[in-house]
């Protein structure tokens, strides 16, 4: 990717895709998609061929047909992109990591918001676990011997590159069987912090509604009667005034990718600066920062089998809003 395009956001999905969401600006006016693509992700011309062949990119909002077709200045391009799973990850010490817990087995991670957890397509520098292997370089032998992936040592859940706070890593053989399984079984307790918009009128719910790719926009997930099931609980926790929002307590039942994101949004009340599920124009509290910060996890140690609970503190920036004191509250409640 040149310089000029690096400024340029790839949104990245916390499950196994990696998505390309982005207006195009005054510089890919009149260029091919398949070189915009290309200029963009760092992908070879061949690779973007074969996405459009396969129907992965639209523009907005139609698939695309030809590599040759034309973008236009604020055109919405959507993809869905190759994952590179075969790369290992170089270690790089400026990537800044906060470790809330160092256990011989895990490392319990404050990830701040702007990060990606690791890398792929558009986003192969300045990941969080690069700064972790930077640290702690013995993990880079985990997927060497067969415990997760080359590009993702010790991860057994991800964040997105939006939403900060708690995630484990493993450091172990061990942690890493142990901690998937956990994940898998959906026995990880993860309580999120979120601001909505609008006023929830109910104190507490439940949204039960089964989530799946999207038909429309292979970049979204959505609700869809064929979906995974996924359940997501939230609490009102404060009302804000001006603009109208509420800060929810929110817990996950399951982890679907963007679960709380596509739920709150199909309730009515979108995370705020959520351009994805929410309004994409709307007024941003700090660049792309969603205001979604998971703020809790527990979980079984994988060797003394105790139950870990480890809570990052609400970030300043979502403090300002208000409700800090009713959400840090419901973080360390039992």
């Amino acid at each position: 990717m040149t310089e000029e395009f690096e400024e340029i956001p790839v949104v990245v999905v916390d499950d196994d895709d990696e998505i390309l969401d982005v207006q195009a600006p005054a510089l890919l006016d009149g260029m091919r998609v398949d070189r915009a693509i290309a200029h963009l992700t760092g992908l070879s011309r061949s690779d973007v061929v074969r996405m459009i062949d396969q129907g992965d990119v639209r523009i907005n909002g139609s698939v695309v047909a030809k590599p040759s077709t034309v973008l236009s200045s604020g055109a919405q391009i959507e993809a869905t992109l190759p994952v590179d799973s075969d790369g290992s990850v170089a270690p790089d010490p400026e990537v800044a990591i906060e470790v809330l817990l160092e256990d011989d087995g895990f490392l319990v991670l404050n990830k701040a918001f702007e990060l990606v957890v690791h890398p792929g397509a558009g986003n192969r520098r300045g990941t969080l676990i690069a700064g972790v292997l930077a640290a702690y370089p013995e993990m880079a032998a985990l997927p060497l011997n067969g415990f997760g992936e080359p590009a993702r040592p010790g991860v057994v859940h991800r964040l997105d590159k939006g939403t900060s706070g708690l995630l484990v890593v493993a450091r172990t053989p061990e942690a890493f069987v142990s901690l998937s399984e956990q994940i898998g079984s959906h026995d990880v307790v993860r309580r999120y912090i979120g601001i909505v918009e609008g006023y929830v009128e109910s104190p507490r719910g439940l949204v039960d509604a089964p989530i799946g790719r999207s038909a429309t926009s292979p970049t979204k997930m959505a609700i869809r009667p064929d979906g995974r099931d996924a359940r997501t609980h939230y609490e009102v926790l404060a009302r804000l005034e001006e603009p109208t929002r509420t800060v929810v307590g929110l817990t996950l039942e399951t982890g679907r990718t963007h679960q709380i994101r596509v739920h709150m949004a199909a309730i009515g009340h979108a995370i705020v600066n959520d351009p994805r599920y929410g309004q994409r124009n709307e007024r941003r509290l700090n660049h792309d920062r969603l205001a979604l910060h998971a703020g809790r996890l527990a979980f079984e140690h994988p060797t003394t089998k105790e139950i870990v609970v480890v809570i990052a503190p609400v970030p300043r920036d979502l403090k300002l809003l208000g409700g800090a004191v009713e959400a840090t509250t419901w973080l360390e409640k039992a």
